[in-house]
């Protein structure tokens, strides 16, 4: 029977309450390892101290390393069962390798240790600091720019729920060292910092978090490890200040911690001859430093461990026998990763066998141990579920909160004239050039998606300077190693040249973001000719992306530079940037979304491509301003060897009624070129005589202006063999044939008049309510002739541009190669080709491409960027383009008692049971669906933006499974199920 099921039986005893002493010295058990059920503790540890024999006592002061590398499993387990079985060793350590292994091993163990295991770890950053496929968080230096405490203290109950997970019950952390040195090889990013107060607040947030998940917490390098530029591991640091220094800096965040119940104390090995008394004797060694500094002057009563004592800062030191018995002696309670662990355990056990180590001595380190157990949960163990270890390690609330770590960390140190956020597209040309030798692409991709960004290279910094005077912007990203925290990061010498000669060229502002420890900036003589400067910390994806998103204004800078940098950053340099209300990109968790039900999107499209529905097509759901799912599905075609990607195009059909014709003419509205009762006939004096001069703006877009639903103006250029006529068209362009419909098709330039000749002859319905693209041909002359410039540049010049939607676009083969543009049908009827790059409709088509109720191109993200303007009331990326009173005055149904649903130019949800929506959305709600399989859909009232694009048209138009199926409205309800607040 082991120590664990005796104990069982030993609960059912009727308790005699005792006053119990720590080690028999009459005192009161207290402290922060006492529980608040404490005569159990104290029963518990009572008893199984009492069931110890000589070597089993000495046997809890060590915990010794084990790897979990899956190559070395079956000889680590043998190798710590031998140290189970022949020295009872009370905990174990793990290094390097998988969470199953650990887990494994973990289990496998503590199902054979009699007394139960302390696993612990050096999880800083998380389990990734020792295990791979797990999730590191930032660095303790990233984490010191943040200002918000309760986020510090929530990745710190994140770091200890992920231990809990993996069977660990004592971190060794959080690291409270300062670092002051610059050129500290060891601490350096492990640190929070360089001030006292700074790093004792952050690691008392961070403490109390894993804390509150069930981990011990350990604060090291006790006393003090930042201001050395030695490697304990390889030398004796020396930190020879006087006590008055030490007391105001080093010591500082220990007090605080300590004051705040810290569990633990790692005693670091370090030469500080103001606190030991003894020059050159090693700290983890000194009981000066243990028994009348830490325990006596700062009423430490928790655990006292020694750093790893294989480290030649203590095992070079010639003024001791053997490390872990001096180290015991010193005061010490554990003794970590021992040289050699047979030897050492027998040097303590002699000791205290022949009285040199005493009972009370031996009783008051194991049953703080033992008390640190009962603390952790050991008296009631229960093995690492390994079932869904991984699910568990790798929640979407992990890498949330790791994307709020690095918001709330990035630094801006230099904004000249408010450069960041970035604003005025339109009048932007930016270039990204790259400093560095590791990965830029999160940065670069990220940046792209909200401006055109290109890269741009040179071998020499005359040639690079020539293609950069082509734009007035340019990003400069450092990009070093984020494999981990003791890496050195320098910029080269030719990068620091190159650096002053961009920010020197007059015609452009230059903006440097560094993804590298701070202390390189310190590399930099002067930054008077950068306009900004931003501090990144690491190169992580997370980093990258978040820099970017700050860049563009999608979020407030608040990181606070940590350390001195430079002497134009002091620590505690961060300025505030502006909120320019883009979109930003975070994971569906943060805005109200469960996860797992939002996967029915996945199966939903599954179902769509499996059905032939389609064979490619884009989703995006973005929720208060960010995009929380975006994907791609498919195929261009159903035989392509690609598939579909977030950047392809497609042809939006109608969708172009809101996103181009409907923009201009709220515009034209606001500034009074026409109101809701501007009529047909006012708009085009052509048509004052004909049937269509009382038609309304209010009526038209609203749909109910009596209007047949389209007109197939194409026909009357057939000839009788239904081809195109030749009276009409011409292979190539030629003088009068200028007009282009798709590959080798030239269209007459007289027919434009044809096409608003024919629609003034129309005939109005006897219906009052019919769907209509008749009215945009009118609205589409109307804004032309108004502007006196075509729909396609009004729209990108007053629209696209400044909103960074630079793949929205008329006519994409003049911008865009045709094999990012995905075909819309085998056209048999009219162009007899694949239409790829061509708008499908035929009449947009016969206008050269440019409609006003189809021609348009973009892919999800853009279009959520113009619903997004929408749904802030015409705002977006620092620019009113609408007035609020405006969206508002057009996003309204004004016929709805003649049970018409239209608003202004908006398809607005079904009045009855069936419409374009899922019935789930409010009343609020507004977007358009498109012929060729586009959808696209806001709500004011949840902050949802919805886009679907698909080409169900190809290869035929006449595959309605799409619109059958009801497919796109089914994934709206999804999308509104998986809300959870």
């Amino acid at each position: 029977m082991n120590f664990i099921s005796i104990m069982g039986g030993f609960k059912r005893f009727a308790v005699i309450v005792v006053v119990l002493f720590l080690g028999g010295r009459g005192t009161a058990q207290s402290g922060p390892l006492i529980t608040s059920d404490t005569t159990a503790q104290q029963q518990w540890v009572q008893f199984a101290y009492s069931q110890m024999s000589p070597e089993a006592k000495v046997g809890q002061l060590f915990m010794v390393m084990l790897s979990s590398d899956p190559a070395q499993e079956t000889s680590e387990l043998e190798k710590a069962q031998k140290w189970i079985s022949d020295y009872g060793i009370g905990g174990l350590i793990f290094s390097k390798g998988t969470p199953q292994v650990q887990a494994r091993l973990t289990n496998a163990l503590q199902k054979g240790s009699e007394v139960p295991l302390l696993i612990g770890m050096d999880a800083e950053w998380g389990l990734a600091m020792r295990l791979d496929s797990t999730y590191a968080f930032p660095w303790n230096m990233t984490l010191g720019a943040i200002q918000d405490s309760m986020l510090l203290q929530d990745i710190g109950h994140q770091i200890g729920m992920q231990l809990r997970h993996m069977g660990v019950h004592l971190n060794f952390a959080p690291v409270v060292d300062i670092n002051t040195n610059p050129q500290n090889p060891i601490i350096g990013n492990r640190s929070f910092g360089e001030s006292p107060a700074a790093v004792a607040g952050h690691a008392l947030a961070v403490m109390k978090g894993m804390q509150g998940a069930g981990i011990l917490t350990t604060a090291k390098h006790f006393p003090g490890h930042g201001d050395t530029a030695v490697d304990s591991h390889k030398a004796l640091p020396q930190v020879l200040f006087d006590r008055k220094r030490l007391d105001s800096v080093e010591l500082e965040p220990f007090r605080r911690l300590i004051s705040q119940g810290l569990d633990a104390v790692m005693i670091a090995h370090l030469d500080v001859p103001a606190l030991t008394g003894v020059p050159g004797e090693p700290t983890s060694l000194s009981p000066k430093l243990l028994r009348d500094v830490l325990r006596k002057e700062m009423g430490f009563q928790g655990l006292i461990c020694t750093d790893a004592l294989n480290m030649k800062g203590v095992t070079g030191y010639q003024g001791v026998g053997n490390a872990s018995l001096g180290a015991f002696l010193a005061g010490n309670d554990l003794l970590l990763m021992p040289e050699n662990l047979e030897s050492d355990y027998r040097a303590v056990l002699e000791a205290y066998r022949n009285g040199k180590i005493s009972e009370a001595r031996m009783a008051t380190s194991v049953k703080k141990i033992l008390n640190a157990k009962y603390k952790a949960g050991l008296h009631q163990y229960t093995p690492v579920e390994t079932g869904k270890l991984s699910q568990s390690l790798n929640s979407g609330q992990t890498e949330l909160l790791g994307e709020r770590a690095m918001e709330q960390a990035i630094t801006v140190l230099k904004n000249r004239a408010d450069l960041i956020g970035i604003k005025n597209l339109d009048n932007k040309k930016i270039a990204y050039v790259k400093f560095g030798t590791e990965n830029h692409l999160p940065f670069l991709d990220h940046l792209r998606k909200y401006a055109e960004i290109d890269e741009v290279m040179a071998n020499d910094i005359g040639t690079l300077n020539r293609k950069l005077k082509d734009y007035n912007l340019v990003i400069i990203g450092m990009h070093q190693s984020d494999e981990s925290p003791y890496k050195k990061h320098s910029f080269t010498e030719k990068e620091l040249f190159w650096l002053e000669e961009i920010a020197r060229q007059p015609t452009s502002n230059s903006i440097l973001t560094v993804f590298a420890k701070p202390y390189i900036l310190s590399e930099i003589l002067s930054f008077d000719s950068l306009d900004a400067v931003v501090m990144g910390y690491q190169n992580s994806a997370v980093s990258q992306q978040v820099a970017a998103e700050l860049l563009f204004g999608v979020f407030e800078a608040h990181g606070k530079l940590p350390v001195t940098a430079h002497p134009s950053f002091p620590a505690g340099s961060g300025l505030t940037t502006q909120l320019l209300n883009r979109l930003g990109y975070t994971f569906p968790e943060r805005m109200g979304f469960d996860p797992e039900r939002l996967s029915a999107v996945d199966t939903l499209m599954q179902i769509g491509l499996d059905s032939l529905m389609f064979p490619g097509a884009q989703v995006l759901i973005a929720r208060h301003g960010q995009v929380v799912f975006q994907k791609a599905y498919g195929k261009p075609t159903y035989d392509s060897e690609r598939a579909v990607t977030n950047t392809d195009l497609y042809d939006l059909a109608s969708l172009t009624k809101i996103l181009a014709t409907l923009p201009m003419l709220m515009q034209m509205e606001e500034t009074g070129m026409i109101s809701f009762e501007t009529t047909f006939g006012e708009m085009n004096p052509d048509y004052a005589e004909t049937e269509l001069r009382d038609v309304t703006v209010l009526k038209a877009l609203s749909h109910y202006g009596r209007l047949p639903a389209w007109i197939a103006f194409y026909l009357d250029t057939l000839n009788k063999d239904r081809k195109p006529s030749p009276d009409f068209y011409r292979p190539n362009p030629a003088d009068g044939f200028s007009v282009q419909v798709a590959e080798r098709m030239y269209l007459s330039d007289a027919y434009n008049d044809s096409i608003y000749n024919r629609i003034g002859r129309q005939s109005l319905k006897s219906n009052q309510y019919r769907y209509s693209d008749v009215p945009y041909y009118v609205f589409k002359k109307f804004i032309e002739d108004s502007y006196d410039n075509s729909l396609d540049e009004l729209t990108y010049t007053q629209y696209y541009h400044s909103l960074g939607a630079n793949s929205t676009t008329y006519k994409p083969l003049e911008r865009f190669p045709k094999s990012e543009i995905m075909p819309t049908e085998v056209d048999n009827y009219y162009r007899y080709q694949i239409v790829q790059g061509f708008v499908h409709d035929m009449g947009a088509a016969m206008q050269g491409g440019v409609g006003g109720h189809a021609g348009l191109f973009s892919n999800a993200n853009d279009v959520a960027k113009i619903m997004q303007m929408y749904l802030q009331g015409g705002y977006y990326g620092g620019k009113r383009y609408l007035n609020s009173r405006t969206v508002e005055k057009f996003n309204k149904c004004y016929f709805c008692n003649q049970n018409v649903r239209r608003g202004v130019g908006f398809d607005k949800p079904q009045l009855e049971e069936s419409g374009p929506t899922c019935g789930c959305v409010s009343s609020k709600s507004f977007g358009h669906s498109g012929f060729t399989g586009t959808f696209t859909w806001a709500d004011p009232e949840t902050g949802l933006v919805y886009v679907f694009l698909s080409n169900r048209t190809y290869p035929s138009s006449s595959n309605t499974m799409l619109i059958q199926s009801s497919l796109r409205s089914r994934i709206q309800q999804a999308i509104y199920d998986s809300l959870i607040n």
